[in-house]
């Protein structure tokens, strides 16, 4: 909703960063989804329209940082969001631009995600602004995210360099009051002004770009000492350092121990490069300062060889006390910070939630074609009587991990099933049967394929195609058929892809349609058997719960099942071998929810006494 006036809205972090850009005049926005940042151009997009501003989901973290910087060569302000894994995607780019400079303002978001939630990694990014001569800035609530990007954008306007925004999980998805300003947006064009000695990093340019790099950092540094978002508070020689969200917990953790006026605290929320000229005012008459940073002991490694440097002699503590792994709660830094005091007293513990139903891993959604594409795998296996490996991705179908389908032996990062799979076919002698996404294919399969072509691999690369990037809530990708702005464009299809690669079996099946699926990757195994190079076989049917949503607003009609209790013996087989969270056991026997059914059928072909039928609605 388009709010233009000045008033205080409750926001999501990730919508307040979305209101920074609008309000800071960004013309550009892209990103590949990724949780926990997808918020931010999600939000953008539907705003995109209302301000004039561009936005697009990109193929993948490298094109949509790049799509960014030529707005931003081009005199426009640009955002780019990404969650830290997409950083690594992207890191040649970011590298890079750091030599050229840029010319409109320009931030990277790095949404972090300390303790896993939804990453296979918890890698903190603030140190790619150490390595690659990036500013860093992370703010400590949804308030300083929205102001900091606004920050961010006149900090690399002025300088001429790129920014990295970091959050965290916890301030993504946190909510928080936001005062929110009047929106003024330009209407400028792009124009880019060829310098070719600027914008190509030829070794001859690139070793005068470096040195140039340096002294912008060095000049950042100064705007840093004087940043509104950093600020000492109080004057003790005992002092804290807390960095981005943080200092959240570490006000919180200080009221509860009411040690405020024992504590001088610096909230630090310019990142990198340090502000040392405020940091040598606040280390000078301490006796001993901890460090609360989330993740990696970036700043206290920073500070102790400041301290070297100056003679000054404070004792500097950090990750002994401030836990290195995982994100951080109240709790654990009320711990450290105890400890840090010699405070002793009852502290609350973490608090266990005890809940009254049993336990169960995360499950592939009722009616989810990827059930069915998996089950048909194992039974094609079965059915051809091979050994197999099971590398997979990232996405939904990660879950086939899990109990009872178990066909995921690894995951390693985005693209890797293919990667992985052109060593596996070679290195092993079992078959070797890859799954991936759709948008997954597109954003980092083709490299693979292509080497599976060019240095003869020979595996089964079954796409799960469900028409969206279904994980993070349902963004379009290039298969989709639209785009973030709701254009209508042309579908960019796997198994054309696959064909151009020059991939000679190649064929698209609906999982819903069971025995064929079965019997093509049947034969997708016997091409590989026979050394014919990689099969692509694409499992394509609409995610489960746009099905659902459709046939609730009446566009399509689903053949729902139902169990015939006079037939069901009780048995569990189809619970035993599907899984899927709409059969119930109830009574000794089983039962279907009707409202999560979608009529996939695979319950129905897995049941021995034939109890299971259908149900038009």
């Amino acid at each position: 909703m388009r709010i233009d006036q000045e008033e205080v809205v409750l926001m999501l972090g990730n919508e307040a960063i979305a209101r920074g850009a609008i309000e800071g005049d960004v013309q550009v926005a892209t990103a590949y989804p990724g949780t926990p940042s997808t918020e931010i151009v999600e939000t953008l997009a539907s705003l995109a329209k209302e301000y004039d501003m561009y936005v697009e989901w990109s193929t993948n973290e490298k094109v949509a940082f790049e799509v960014a910087l030529a707005a931003s060569y081009c005199g426009l302000r640009a955002l780019t969001a990404m969650k830290h894994v997409g950083l690594n995607v992207a890191s040649d780019s970011l590298f890079s631009s750091a030599y050229t400079g840029v010319k409109g303002g320009f931030i990277i978001v790095s949404a972090d995600d300390p303790s896993c939630h939804s990453s296979q990694n918890e890698q903190d990014n603030r140190i790619y602004g150490l390595h690659a001569y990036i500013p860093v800035i992370e703010p400590s609530s949804p308030q300083e995210a929205k102001d900091m990007v606004i920050y961010a954008l006149e900090i690399s306007e002025l300088h001429g360099v790129p920014v990295i925004l970091r959050t965290t999980t916890r301030l993504s998805h946190a909510r928080g009051p936001v005062k929110i300003s009047p929106v003024k947006r330009s209407r400028k064009t792009g124009l880019f002004e060829r310098n070719p000695e600027k914008f190509v990093c030829l070794p001859i340019n690139a070793r005068r770009m470096r040195i140039e790099a340096i002294n912008r950092l060095k000049a950042v540094e100064e705007a840093f000492n004087n940043s509104k978002f950093n600020m000492i508070e109080g004057s003790s020689k005992i002092g804290i350092i807390a960095c981005g969200l943080a200092y959240a917990h570490v006000s919180e953790a200080l009221e509860y121990l009411q040690a405020h006026n024992n504590v001088s605290l610096l909230k630090l929320s310019t990142i990198h490069p340090l502000p040392k000229k405020m940091m040598i005012k606040f280390l000078e008459d301490k006796e001993k300062v901890l460090i609360v940073e989330e993740l990696e002991p970036l700043i206290e490694l920073q500070v102790k060889a400041l301290c070297h440097d100056l003679n000054l002699d404070v004792k500097i503590h950090g990750k002994d006390l401030i836990p290195l792994a995982g994100e951080l709660t109240p709790q654990k830094v009320l711990h450290g910070i105890s400890s840090f005091l010699g405070v002793k007293m009852e502290l609350p513990q973490e608090i266990e939630l005890k809940s009254q139903t049993p336990p169960r891993p995360p499950i592939l959604c009722a009616g989810c074609p990827h059930r069915s594409t998996f089950y048909a795998i194992k039974m094609a296996v079965k059915r051809k009587k091979v050994d197999a490996i099971y590398p997979s991705d990232i996405g939904c179908y990660t879950l086939g991990y899990y109990p009872p389908l178990e066909v995921v032996d690894t995951t390693i990062c985005m693209g890797a099933s293919a990667g992985l799979s052109c060593g596996f076919a070679k290195f092993s002698n079992k078959i070797v049967i890859a799954t991936v996404g759709e948008s997954t294919f597109l954003h980092a399969c083709i490299p693979a394929l292509i080497n599976a072509i060019h240095n003869p691999s020979s595996f089964v690369l079954v796409v799960l195609d469900n028409s969206f990037t279904a994980m993070t809530g349902h963004q379009p990708n290039p298969a989709t058929g639209i785009n973030a702005m709701g254009q209508q464009v042309k579908p960019v299809l796997p198994e054309e892809i696959a064909k151009a690669c020059g991939v000679e079996f190649c064929k698209v099946v609906d999982p819903y349609d069971l025995e064929s699926t079965i019997s093509c990757i049947a034969e997708a195994i016997e091409h590989v058997q026979k050394g014919l190079g990689p099969a692509v076989v694409v499992a394509r049917r609409k995610c489960s719960l746009m099905l659902l949503r459709e046939h609730r607003q009446g566009k399509i009609k689903l053949s729902k099942r139902q169990v015939n209790p006079e037939l069901c013996k009780g048995c569990m087989v189809c619970i035993k071998l599907v899984g899927c969270p709409a059969l119930i056991p109830r009574n000794e026997k089983v039962m279907i929810d009707d409202n999560m059914c979608t009529g996939c059928s695979l319950c129905e072909h897995v049941c021995p006494h034939k109890a299971i039928y259908v149900v038009e609605s």
